[in-house]
C-alpha cells in the first residue's frame, strides 16, 4: 500500500484527474455509450498514469539534485525498478484499451500518450518542448467522437482549442519551476522565453482556444449564452493573469489564474457539444 500510495502521488494526480474527468465529459456530450464510456475513460486514466510516473521515474536523479522533498520518488519511497513497470504496464493497458473501441482510437490515443512520454523523455529540455502538448492535446478532442461506433475525427476548430489547451497548459505548468529546471539543466521553450513571455503566451493561447471554440462551433449551432458566458471568462481571466505577470514580480498567483482559464477553456469546449459531427 506504501509503494501503491507512492505510485499514485507520482502520477501528477491533479492533471491526471482532470484529463480523464475531461474525457468522460467530452464521451458523454457527443454520446458514446455507457459501456463504450467506461473503456474510453478507463484507457484515458491509464495512460495519464503512464505519463505521469514515467515523468517523475526519468526526473527523479534530478529532483533530488533540486531536493525536491515533494517528489516520492526522489524521496525513495517506491522502488525505481517498480515505477517503471507500473509507467509500461499502465501504457500497454491504456493502448490495449483503446484497442477494444478501433484501431482509429487507438492510434489516436498512442499520438496522445506517445507525445507525453516524449517529452519527459528528451523533448522537455529542447526548443521542441511546446510540439508535445500542441500535437497531443491538439488530437485529445477527437478521443469522445472516434469511441463511437461510427468513429469520427474532431472538427478541425476543436483540434485548435485542444492544441492551444496543450499550449497554455506547457507554458503555466512550467512557471512554478523555472529555476529549479534551469538549475539541472532543463531547457525547454518556456524557459528560454522567461517567466513574463512564457505567461503571455499561455494566455494568448487561451484567448485563441476559446475563439476557436465559439466561431467553430456556430458552424452546426448558435452558440449558447452558456457558452458565451465561458468564451467572457476565458478571456478575462486569461487577460487577468497576464496583466498581473507583466505588472507584478512573478509570483504563483499568475500560474492559479492560466490554470483557471485552462479549466474553463475544457468546460467551454465540452459545452460546444457537436465534436461527432
Amino acid at each position: 500500500m506504501r509503494i501503491a500510495a507512492a505510485l499514485w502521488r507520482s502520477s501528477h494526480p491533479g492533471p491526471t484527474v482532470v484529463v480523464t474527468v475531461l474525457a468522460l465529459a467530452l464521451g458523454a456530450s457527443v454520446g458514446v455509450d455507457a459501456g463504450r464510456l467506461a473503456v474510453l475513460v478507463a484507457s484515458v486514466l491509464l495512460g495519464q498514469l503512464s505519463i505521469g510516473i514515467s515523468n517523475d521515474v526519468i526526473d527523479a536523479p534530478r529532483d533530488r539534485i533540486s531536493g525536491r522533498t515533494d517528489k516520492p520518488l526522489a524521496r525513495g519511497d517506491a522502488p525505481t525498478r517498480v515505477a517503471w513497470i507500473a509507467a509500461w504496464s499502465t501504457l500497454v493497458g491504456a493502448l490495449a484499451l483503446s484497442a477494444l473501441l478501433g484501431w482509429q482510437l487507438a492510434l489516436a490515443h498512442a499520438i496522445f500518450v506517445g507525445s507525453g512520454w516524449a517529452y519527459n523523455a528528451w523533448l522537455k529540455s529542447t526548443v521542441f518542448s511546446a510540439a508535445c502538448f500542441v500535437i497531443g492535446f491538439g488530437v485529445f478532442p477527437s478521443l469522445a467522437p472516434l469511441a463511437l461506433p461510427d468513429p469520427h475525427a474532431a472538427p478541425p476548430w476543436a483540434w485548435i482549442a485542444g492544441a492551444a489547451l496543450g499550449l497554455a497548459v506547457h507554458f503555466s505548468n512550467v512557471l512554478p519551476d523555472l529555476e529549479d529546471d534551469a538549475r539541472t539543466g532543463v531547457r525547454g521553450l518556456p524557459h528560454r522565453l522567461g517567466r513574463r513571455a512564457s505567461a503571455g503566451v499561455a494566455a494568448g493561447a487561451l484567448i485563441t482556444g476559446a475563439t476557436a471554440v465559439v466561431v467553430g462551433s456556430a458552424g452546426a449551432a448558435a452558440p449558447t449564452v452558456l457558452s458565451w458566458g465561458f468564451f467572457a471568462a476565458v478571456v478575462g481571466v486569461a487577460v487577468w493573469g497576464l496583466v498581473a505577470a507583466l505588472t507584478r514580480p512573478p509570483e504563483r498567483l499568475v500560474f492559479r489564474l492560466v490554470m483557471a482559464a485552462a479549466l474553463l477553456l475544457a468546460a467551454q469546449l465540452v459545452l460546444a457539444g457537436n465534436l461527432g459531427i
